[in-house]
């Protein structure tokens, strides 16, 4: 009840978060109001951290001692490491943490299908790719209770189907992603991405003429 009451007054804090200057005063709360090592703080303070440095947002989910945490609660830390090592480009990072995760602990369903995101591109990545693809495919990103994580869902899929060497289902999911957020396709044109996700993301975005002056890399 305890760590509800925290989760609560948290996401409230992060509901009100818009502008840099409320990031810093949201940042400067959960360091007063909260536990140094409470891990609702902490995800929330990644959360925010994650806007301007993923190294500073990794440094402050690395603060959850694992061994010392609910299982559940132990996996979402691992989960958003790996998530932000992907985004990095450091696939045998985030394939180290998701090796560990139990997807079957997380009650939540969009939590659920957030993690299996992760967990199946790193999967993916790090030349996993049958074990990427059964757990991908455990998540619809069509269905509407998971409409808030299809672009990870869409992400994770095109990395699978990268691995795999289907590139009719990889363009479809690179399409679904250009079709939500032109941005969406930034995370696919750095050096560490399959040669055939560069390429296709490429070719995407000189088709629609809307290639964007910041890219999003998530």
């Amino acid at each position: 009840l305890s760590q509800a009451k925290k989760a609560k007054k948290v996401s409230g804090l992060l509901a009100k978060v818009e502008t840099a200057e409320d990031r810093k005063a949201a940042l400067a709360e959960l360091d007063q109001g909260f536990g140094k090592k409470d891990p609702a703080a902490i995800f929330a303070k990644a959360q925010l951290l994650l806007q301007d440095d993923p190294r500073k947002a990794l440094a402050a989910l690395e603060q959850i001692e694992l061994g010392k945490v609910l299982a559940p609660v132990a996996d979402e830390a691992r989960a958003q490491r790996a998530m932000i090592h992907l985004l990095l480009g450091e696939a045998t990072s985030a394939r180290d943490l998701v090796d560990s995760i139990d997807l079957s602990r997380q009650q939540d369903p969009k939590a659920r299908a957030m993690m299996g995101a992760v967990v199946a591109e790193a999967w993916a990545r790090t030349g996993q790719a049958k074990k990427a693809t059964e757990t991908v495919e455990l998540f619809n990103p069509e269905d509407p209770e998971f409409e808030p994580v299809r672009p990870q869902l869409h992400r994770a899929r095109a990395y699978v189907y990268a691995a795999t060497g289907d590139t009719k289902l990889m363009r479809r999911s690179l399409r679904k992603l250009l079709d939500q957020d032109v941005r969406l396709l930034g995370g696919f044109m750095s050096k560490r991405t399959h040669p055939l996700l560069q390429k296709e993301a490429k070719r995407l975005l000189e088709q629609s003429g809307q290639v964007p002056r910041k890219m999003v890399r998530g």
